[in-house]
């Protein structure tokens, strides 16, 4: 077995809210607030990459996808039903088991694994990892290994909170001192600034290709913006590959 990123208290923790993950109201509400707004963002990166019609139902169809923290397959399923041939993994086996019953209820055939992505062999065209770098043991070491199952071409998306004092304050503070996401989830010392995370990737081998913030805002909640400081997403292909 290859040395894995797992954290196995992070695991417990997060297998500690399966049975009411796609619950809206439940310990995950933020993820469901949260998950539009990364759909919207990775079908942007999508068609950018691979020049597809933006009005098109399945700009994934012919290729395959690695959500890797997948939790009970909040993401997993839309990138199916975009057309990708999609693998799923989770180092919960409680979120894993949760994923799979949800997604035979959908109708969805998706390649759910309990395990870490360390344990995974071949390579995807698009791989996605969202709110899961700042839960790993060695952030270098898993981007590397995310690297190496990203196929020539490929696409990489991930998302992690901002280091700064506004995100501790909102994700930290507020969000979990008021229960909107359990106490625990986060430890501000393993949050990622987009600079270190700008040099992980090239570490990796890694470009890249653009940075779009997760915004907060009494008005329009959770939003994609210019705006880094609370949450970030981060897209990046193959150095040297053309765009």
């Amino acid at each position: 077995m290859a040395k894995t990123s797992i954290v196995d208290k992070e695991a417990q923790h997060f297998g500690g809210m399966a049975a009411d993950w796609w619950d809206p109201e439940g310990k995950s509400a933020m993820l469901h607030k949260l998950n539009p707004v990364r759909l919207a963002y990775i079908r942007d990166m999508i068609d950018m990459h691979w020049q597809c019609d933006e009005h098109g139902f399945k700009p994934l169809e012919g290729r395959n996808a690695l959500d890797v923290g997948c939790g009970a397959g909040l993401l997993a399923e839309p990138l199916a039903r975009l057309g990708a041939k999609v693998t799923a993994v989770d180092a919960a086996p409680e979120l894993i088991a949760v994923a799979r019953d949800h997604a035979i209820g959908q109708g969805l055939q998706i390649d759910y694994r309990a395990t870490g992505v360390e344990d995974l062999d071949g390579q995807f065209d698009l791989v996605i990892s969202m709110e899961v770098v700042e839960h790993v043991a060695d952030p270098q070491g898993f981007i590397d290994v995310l690297a190496a199952r990203l196929a020539p071409g490929g696409l990489m998306i991930l998302s992690t909170p901002n280091k700064t004092a506004w995100s501790k304050l909102l994700t930290i503070t507020l969000a979990e001192g008021l229960g909107q996401i359990p106490k625990g989830t986060h430890d501000f010392d393993k949050f990622i600034d987009p600079d270190t995370m700008r040099g992980l990737l090239a570490h990796a081998g890694l470009e890249v290709i653009d940075f779009e913030g997760i915004a907060m805002s009494p008005t329009r909640g959770l939003h994609l913006s210019e705006d880094l400081k609370l949450n970030y997403l981060v897209a990046a292909e193959w150095a040297g590959e053309s765009r």
